[in-house]
């Protein structure tokens, strides 16, 4: 049996644009966390939801939801572990009783910034073989896109 190349498929399948961007993606994220996983006990969503609120100084669950474009039932989840932990604090929102804000505790910002560091080590990884040109070309290009997609429905 004949071994398959990873890059075979690129030009054969019926939407490759889409499927080299997933590609991309998982060879970037798929090992980070799988490391992040082992190394901290931590899981993708629950870093998105730090992620996020490294970034914002208050967030509903929903806001992240909606920001990182996972399922609400995973942000969720996350976000009780994420508290059980100590990774955040809650409080209700004075707008709207049926929402809680959410806050990064220090610890939560510490653990952050480590994954966020092993993340960015994989991306410069992966896009070493571009030159500066190309790199801001590629930055160009996937603003436009991410701009574009945050327009489209869930």
């Amino acid at each position: 049996m004949q071994e398959a190349n990873p890059i075979d498929i690129f030009d054969a399948i019926e939407f490759r644009d889409a499927y080299r961007m997933s590609y991309l993606t998982n060879a970037v994220i798929v090992p980070v966390y799988d490391q992040v996983r082992r190394d901290f006990g931590v899981i993708r969503a629950e870093y998105h939801l730090l992620m996020c609120l490294a970034h914002y100084p208050t967030l509903s669950a929903q806001d992240v939801s909606r920001v990182t474009r996972r399922p609400r039932n995973s942000i969720s989840r996350a976000v009780h572990r994420m508290l059980a932990d100590g990774y955040l604090d809650r409080a209700p929102d004075p707008d709207d009783g049926r929402q809680a804000l959410l806050t990064i505790t220090a610890s939560g910002r510490e653990l952050h910034d480590k994954i966020s560091a092993r993340l960015a080590e994989r991306q410069e990884e992966i896009l070493a073989p571009l030159t500066g040109t190309e790199r801001r070309q590629l930055d160009q290009i996937l603003q436009k896109l991410s701009t574009h997609t945050a327009t489209l429905p869930q």
